[in-house]
């Protein structure tokens, strides 16, 4: 499915703009620069990325292959684009701000690892569960394509700005985050979302994969 695909590439570069990003808190710069990552994190990620998941994917997982959307992985999902849009709006004042006094770098470092703790933990979660599994379910009921759209213009520049920081602030990777794929790597799993098998699967697959005791 090309959206999918599409989406996936969209995953590489917000990963590796989340490490940039790290990069950039961790040192000195100003503001202006900050205000470029605050772009591309509202514009790209959100506006552009989220929504088109949300309002194209997401939205035939429960009108086409009338998934629930009010719990499981579709739910979790969106609760989780909500909450991290509320984070980045705790961190724009104190990438705005300078100078910053020792609490404000503390404060922001600490926000900062928050929020890329969870996107990149989100992204794995949707690569290795959401969309592979979403899209299988489409295509039993009869959708391979869903359309998509270009990226208006303070989408297209928050991207180039994204892509610019890339080379000024060498992506970092954290080495306390651990990764993985599947539903008990994910963040919601037992809180807004009980996993795969309990949320999403027929009768015919429980046959099929039985269960943890077999």
């Amino acid at each position: 499915m090309k959206l999918i695909d599409t989406l996936q590439d969209e995953h590489v570069l917000i990963e590796q703009v989340l490490g940039s990003f790290r990069t950039y808190v961790d040192g000195t710069a100003g503001p202006d620069d900050g205000r470029r990552f605050a772009a591309f994190f509202t514009e790209f990620a959100g506006h552009f990325h989220h929504d088109r998941e949300e309002r194209v994917f997401m939205d035939a997982l429960v009108k086409v292959a009338e998934l629930p959307g009010g719990r499981g992985p579709v739910r979790a999902i969106a609760h989780e684009h909500a909450q991290m849009k509320e984070w980045l709006c705790e961190m724009m004042p104190l990438l705005e701000q300078r100078p910053q006094s020792e609490d404000d770098r503390v404060r922001l470092r600490d926000l900062a690892t928050r929020y890329s703790h969870a996107l990149w933990r989100h992204i794995d979660a949707e690569n290795s569960v959401l969309y592979p599994e979403g899209a299988e379910r489409l295509r039993r009921c009869g959708i391979r394509e869903l359309p998509d759209r270009p990226m208006n213009e303070a989408e297209a520049a928050a991207r180039e700005d994204g892509a610019a920081m890339l080379l000024r602030y060498p992506p970092v990777e954290d080495v306390t985050l651990t990764r993985g794929d599947g539903c008990f790597m994910c963040r919601a799993h037992g809180e807004t979302c009980d996993g795969l098998e309990a949320e999403w699967w027929t009768e015919y697959e429980w046959e099929e994969g039985g269960d943890a005791s077999d």
